[in-house]
């Protein structure tokens, strides 16, 4: 009994975790504040938002007319496209947390990572309508599904903005300032990935090519 008393707890946090995105959306800057301040967010609702987000962008791909989104499926790798998503959000997240650390942020790792997912809500919540929208309108209304489709971006890095402004306790010229710091942190995080990755490769072709050598001398 007080085990299934503490499921539904559970389950009822949950899913007022999860509204609570829309309250972020519509008022930002007391929505943020609240989501971390006083844990009214969840790491549980963060990775519902994100997987909504990366099913939006695969059933965009799949179901939208041709009209608006060409895709040769070919040429389309499916955990490619996943990784579109994840990646630069995990490179934000590690930059974002590295550079703020130093200078005076509020937020950690976790906070930063709940608060840019919900900041995520409008992609998905405007992107499975405009899926269903693209299949019943003409040509000559492409533009207004662009102006939308661009919007669900444009809004979720302003709710980015306003998330980080909150967590941190920065000013809004210092969240600025950050966020496009943040930015350079995550291309310089993918030049050591790729140093890294560019390292172990010539590491493993020199064993290979010595085991080759030794294996060659000894027949």
């Amino acid at each position: 009994m007080l085990a299934s008393l503490k499921k539904k707890e559970t389950y009822e946090n949950y899913w007022k975790s999860l509204k609570f995105s829309l309250y972020c959306m519509t008022h930002p800057m007391d929505g943020y504040w609240d989501l971390t301040h006083e844990k009214r967010g969840s790491i549980a609702a963060a990775n519902t938002i994100l997987f909504l987000t990366v099913l939006a962008r695969l059933l965009k791909l799949q179901y939208t007319s041709f009209i608006f989104c060409r895709v040769y499926w070919e040429d389309v790798n499916i955990f490619l496209e996943i990784a579109t998503v994840l990646f630069p959000l995990a490179l934000w997240c590690v930059g974002n947390w590295a550079l703020t650390t130093l200078f005076e942020g509020k937020g950690r790792m976790s906070q930063i990572y709940m608060a840019t997912c919900y900041a995520l809500v409008p992609y998905p919540l405007i992107q499975f309508p405009l899926i269903i929208f693209s299949n019943v309108v003409t040509v000559d209304e492409a533009e207004f599904y662009s102006i939308v489709s661009a919007a669900s971006l444009v809004i979720a890095v302003l709710l980015i903005l306003a998330a980080m402004m909150q967590i941190h306790e920065y000013k809004m010229g210092k969240t600025i300032f950050f966020a496009l710091a943040t930015l350079f942190a995550m291309l310089v995080e993918v030049f050591i990935l790729l140093l890294f990755f560019s390292m172990i490769g010539q590491g493993i072709s020199y064993f290979i090519s010595m085991g080759r050598e030794i294996i060659f001398r000894v027949q």
